[in-house]
C-alpha cells in the first residue's frame, strides 16, 4: 500500500485533508484519534467512521513482528513479516533510533552486505515504511529514522519520499532526524531539494578509489567520488545540516593510508560527518574488520587532520546480525 492509495481511498469516503491529517497523525504516532475538542465519532464523516474498523485493520496487518533479536537494552533487531509473507528487517537503535528497509532484498549487490546476496525482490509500500515505525513505536519511543536497512533507496524513491513527507508532518519527526542513505543516485540530489520535508543526506562511500569503489557496489551508479562529494555538500548547505558519508571498513580493503589520506583531501573544509562502521562478520564472505588499534589510529588521524569523525557501533554482532542475515537466516 502507497499512502498516496490510502489517502485517496479517504478522499473517497469524503474525507477532507483535516481528516486525513488526524488519521496518519493517529496512525503514525500510535494514538487516539479523539481529542477533547472533537472526538473521532463526530469529527469524521459518517462513511469514513463506518469503514476506519477496516481500515485500521489492513494498516495493522501491513507489518507484524515475526522475531526479535534483542543485544542488549537499546539494541535490538526486529524481523518483520509483511502482509505477503515476504520479511524485512528493522533496527531498535540508541537513543529512540530507528533503522528501517525500503525493499525486500537489493540490486546493488554490495560483496559486503548480505541484503543483495538474492537480488531485488519487491520494492515496499510508502506505507509499509511507516508501518514499521509504527511497529517500533509500540515497543519504546523512536524520534529519529534512518533509511539504511534493507534496500538502496534511490531505487524505491516515490515511496521512501512519500514516507518521509508523512514521518516528518504528521508522524512528528523532526526533519534533520530523518537520514537518507544512498550509494549515490543523481535523482536524489534532484528531488530532494524540492521536497517539502527535507532529509538529512548519508551517502554510502566506502573507498575513495573509483575501481575499488565499483568493484565493492557494482551496481552503483558510476558517477564520480569527487562530484558525489560535491553534490552532498550542495545539499548540506541547502539544508543547514551536514552530509553523512558511510564507510564499512574492512580489513585489507578499504582501511589503507592512501584511502584515509584521500578522504582528508576530498572531505576538507566540508560541512560533513564521516561515519566508519566496523564490517560485521558474514557467513561464507572472507572479510573481516581491522583491529581495534587501527581503527582508533584511522579516527584519531582523520580528527587531526579537522574531519568530524565517528567510528559507528556495528550492531548484531553477537547474534550475526548485520544487514540481510537476519532474513536470510530465518529463510
Amino acid at each position: 500500500m502507497r499512502i498516496s492509495q490510502l489517502q485517496q481511498r479517504l478522499r473517497d469516503l469524503g474525507a477532507k485533508p483535516c481528516h486525513e491529517d488526524r488519521l496518519l497523525r493517529g496512525w503514525s504516532q500510535v494514538c487516539s484519534y479523539d481529542n477533547k475538542h472533537s472526538p473521532a465519532e463526530t469529527f469524521f464523516p459518517l462513511a469514513l467512521r463506518l469503514e476506519l474498523p477496516a481500515i485500521d485493520a489492513e494498516l495493522e496487518g501491513l507489518a507484524n513482528l515475526y522475531r526479535e533479536y534483542p543485544e542488549n537494552d537499546e539494541v535490538s533487531r526486529l524481523l518483520i513479516e509483511l502482509s505477503d509473507g515476504q520479511r524485512v528487517e528493522s533496527v531498535l537503535l540508541p537513543r529512540g533510533g530507528l533503522c528501517v528497509s525500503t525493499q525486500v532484498g537489493c540490486a546493488v549487490g554490495c560483496v559486503f552486505c548480505m541484503s543483495g546476496r538474492e537480488g531485488l525482490m519487491r520494492q515496499l509500500g510508502s506505507a509499509e515504511i511507516v508501518a514499521q515505525v509504527v511497529l517500533a513505536r509500540r515497543r519504546r519511543r523512536v524520534e529519529k529514522v534512518v533509511f539504511m536497512g534493507m534496500g538502496e533507496p534511490s531505487h524505491n524513491l516515490d515511496n521512501v519520499l512519500e514516507a518521509i513527507d508523512v514521518l516528518g508532518t504528521q508522524g512528528n519527526i523532526g526533519h534533520k532526524n530523518l537520514v537518507l542513505s544512498t550509494v549515490g543516485d543523481l535523482r536524489v540530489f534532484e528531488r530532494l531539494p524540492a521536497q517539502t520535508v527535507k532529509p538529512a543526506l548519508a551517502l554510502s562511500l566506502h573507498s575513495t578509489d573509483a575501481a575499488l569503489r565499483a568493484k565493492l557496489l557494482p551496481n552503483a551508479p558510476q558517477i564520480g567520488v569527487e562530484e558525489l562529494i560535491e553534490q552532498c555538500e550542495t545539499y548540506a548547505r541547502t539544508t543547514n545540516y551536514p552530509a553523512q558519508y558511510q564507510w564499512t571498513l574492512i580489513e585489507g580493503v578499504n582501511d589503507s593510508d592512501a584511502e584515509i589520506e584521500r578522504i582528508t583531501r576530498l572531505l576538507a573544509g566540508k560541512y560533513a560527518i564521516m561515519n566508519f562502521i566496523p564490517f560485521n562478520a558474514v557467513d561464507g564472505l572472507p572479510y573481516r574488520r581491522p583491529s581495534s588499534a587501527r581503527m582508533a589510529c584511522i579516527v584519531g588521524t582523520l580528527k587531526q587532520k579537522g574531519i568530524l569523525t565517528r567510528l559507528r557501533d556495528s550492531a548484531g554482532q553477537e547474534i550475526e546480525g548485520a544487514c540481510g542475515q537476519l532474513r536470510a537466516r530465518a529463510a
